[in-house]
């Protein structure tokens, strides 16, 4: 090969992996706009609803609404994505959003809520299964994981950013949804950005979502599995504080404590992921939350204790995320890992819908740790269905 040759090769290569970065970019900083977005709504329709009079079990159906919208409608986003590509698509999903919020305000009305939460969760399903698909096929293999906590660590953030937004802008009025709409319009700056370097989903193999289970139990089941300590943890990690004590602000900064660690951990964890089994990683992952859940009964009445084991264990169970996503990424591919990024989602919102009911009963059934030992059931599941894939010798599960 001639120098000249070297030169226009080296020049193709930097090009590649500068179109690369800005593809990685551009859907990091889709999904973060609309996680602020998300995270300002959900508290703001559930305070309305509280002051429109709504009971606890109404606010909660509407909440549950959300989950409902993804099991139903995001196994179908892989499809349409093939039919009108993947940047119109997400381009739709960010204008229905933001439109979905402002219409919130402008009906106000909780029979009419209903179908917009529908439609508002439709739209960000389909914005996350899009944008984690995208990470996935632009991240080089070599450094997969590495970007993937990127990814989790940047989209926490912006879940964190939320409710600061909402601090500034209060709860009653047109300035919250007018600034939850702001938001999810900006994820559209860094779509227009990337304009023709946006990635295409074949028709893959038309596998069900059934079948990414169960060829993929490791990293789909972390999904499902981490939905529920997220939600059972932000859900009842607060009421197990105030059984064991605490006052009601402290209560609640226990789940920011769980939040906090979320951010630290996942770049560590995902760097991790790509130089050992990440079957391997994510049994690491179970084993200590099993442990940090059965250790909090002998630590819950000291708060530096508390808060430093929370902190990390919050932390870690996080990379069941990082680290499951970046297994589906080595293991599919094209249409295929499109639709493997489909079944995350789903099973990530029935995580959400499973966990604070398991972690309330735990704490009905044995107060006031049943939390702790609730929360250490679904890592001790997680560690067996992961044990018995291990075993069997297969290469990816």
């Amino acid at each position: 090969m001639s120098d000249a040759e070297r030169q226009d090769e080296a020049l193709r290569s930097r090009a590649l992996i500068r179109a690369r970065n800005a593809s990685i970019a551009a859907a990091i900083g889709c999904i973060t706009s609309v996680g602020i977005g998300l995270s300002l709504s959900m508290p703001l329709i559930s305070l309305e609803m509280e002051r429109m009079g709504a009971s606890g079990t109404l606010i909660g159906a509407n909440t549950a609404i959300a989950g409902i919208a993804a099991v139903m409608t995001v196994p179908f986003v892989p499809r349409i994505a093939v039919r009108t590509g993947v940047l119109p698509l997400l381009w739709g999903a960010v204008f229905l959003a933001a439109a979905s919020l402002i219409a919130f305000k402008f009906t106000y009305d909780i029979l009419l809520w209903f179908p917009l939460r529908f439609v508002f969760s439709m739209a960000l399903g389909t914005l996350f299964v899009l944008s984690e698909y995208w990470v996935n096929s632009a991240a080089p293999a070599q450094r997969r994981g590495f970007v993937m906590g990127i990814y989790s660590t940047v989209l926490a953030l912006g879940f964190a950013a939320g409710p600061a937004v909402l601090s500034l802008t209060g709860t009653q009025g047109w300035p919250p949804y007018i600034a939850g709409a702001g938001l999810c319009l900006l994820a559209a700056i860094p779509l227009f950005l990337a304009r023709g370097i946006s990635p295409r989903i074949d028709r893959g193999t038309g596998r069900t979502v059934l079948s990414f289970i169960l060829a993929a139990p490791a990293a789909t089941l972390a999904a499902l599995i981490f939905g529920a300590v997220e939600s059972g943890g932000f859900a009842i990690l607060p009421i197990y504080g105030l059984e064991l004590g605490y006052a009601a602000a402290g209560a609640a900064f226990l789940a920011s404590l769980m939040a906090l660690g979320n951010v630290v951990f996942q770049i560590p964890l995902g760097a991790v992921s790509d130089r050992i089994d990440r079957r391997l990683v994510l049994a690491m992952i179970a084993m200590v939350g099993l442990t940090g859940a059965l250790i909090m009964p002998f630590v819950a009445h000291s708060v530096i204790g508390f808060g430093l084991l929370l902190l990390v264990w919050g932390g870690v169970a996080g990379g069941f995320y990082t680290v499951g996503l970046a297994h589906l990424g080595a293991r599919f591919s094209g249409g295929d890992l499109a639709a493997a990024n489909a079944a995350f989602v789903i099973l990530y919102n029935a995580g959400m819908v499973i966990g604070p009911p398991l972690t309330g009963a735990g704490i009905d059934l044995y107060r006031p740790h049943g939390f702790a030992l609730a929360m250490a059931s679904l890592f001790a599941f997680y560690l067996i269905v992961i044990a018995i894939r291990m075993r069997t010798g297969l290469r990816y599960t």
